[in-house]
């Protein structure tokens, strides 16, 4: 998921920064870029999304107690069930690097990286954007979230052992937390990209600006989901921050010494 995520940042948020804010957009320049920008962007996006949903169905599972489902839970299934949602996400994205186009404004001159195929901007948008990276990951997560909630509330009736219970609250309540960080930087985005998408025959300049701000905002939100990972688990397990701490003062800082007293020593001549 981290790697997914990574990328995601790169070809996403890393471009969008350059397009917004130095005006520099690599989709004009390069048509190689243009298609494989998208792709690459929605591919890491969809696939970092199952994992968040496997991840809360697992969670779900693993605190349920029924025994026969408990046993769905395991990493040789998790292997295959996201290299297998990876080839299906790799299939519905094969429209993209074929219909994005460099098309040029008859009026400015100015080269855009698009769609023009009216299909393809409903497959794009509607179907791609707003159901499968949009608000069906939301609501997996949402409702087996609430329910691995509810059966961490009935632990504490069930004869599990102190640890194992500490170990499935504390794991559940960092993913619920990220799900929750991704109900709300997801939807604002996909929603105001169905808006857009809907309006884009209004000729008012004033509107238009309005709405462009505020998509805007909301892509720079929605790129935070990306990124949080790493503090959402910080700030809520206090044994990820003990191990953390534990692998950066124990084992890479008495290396680095280590390799410092090496590189120190004088060699009699």
């Amino acid at each position: 998921m981290s790697f997914v995520n990574i990328g995601q940042l790169v070809f996403g948020l890393f471009s969008r920064i350059m397009i917004s804010g130095f005006a520099i957009d690599w989709t004009a320049m390069s048509i190689a870029y243009c298609k494989a920008r998208l792709t690459v962007f929605l591919l890491c996006s969809l696939i970092s999304y199952t994992c968040l949903c496997f991840a809360i169905v697992d969670q779900y599972l693993v605190t349920c107690n029924r025994i026969r489902w408990q046993q769905w839970s395991n990493i040789k299934t998790a292997y295959c069930l996201v290299i297998i949602f990876a080839f299906i996400w790799c299939i519905f994205i094969v429209p993209y690097p074929i219909f994005f186009q460099h098309v040029t404004s008859p009026t400015t001159g100015k080269i855009t990286c698009t769609v023009t195929n009216q299909n393809m901007l409903i497959y794009r948008y509607y179907f791609v954007g707003a159901f499968l990276g949009g608000y069906l990951p939301d609501f997996i997560t949402v409702v087996f979230g609430i329910l691995a909630y509810r059966n961490i509330r009935q632990i504490a009736y069930r004869t599990v052992p102190i640890v194992r219970r500490e170990l499935d609250t504390q794991l559940t309540t960092m993913i619920f937390i990220q799900v929750l960080i991704n109900f709300l930087t997801n939807v604002p985005s996909v929603t105001m990209s169905v808006i857009l998408n809907a309006t884009t025959y209004i000729n008012n300049a004033a509107v238009l600006e309005i709405l462009q701000f505020i998509n805007t905002i909301t892509l720079m939100i929605f790129y935070t989901y990306f990124g949080s990972s790493f503090y959402i688990y910080m700030c809520v397990s206090e044994r990820f921050r003990r191990q953390f701490v534990y692998v950066m003062t124990k084992i890479y800082f008495k290396r680095w010494q280590q390799q410092l007293a090496v590189n120190n020593q004088v060699v009699p001549t």
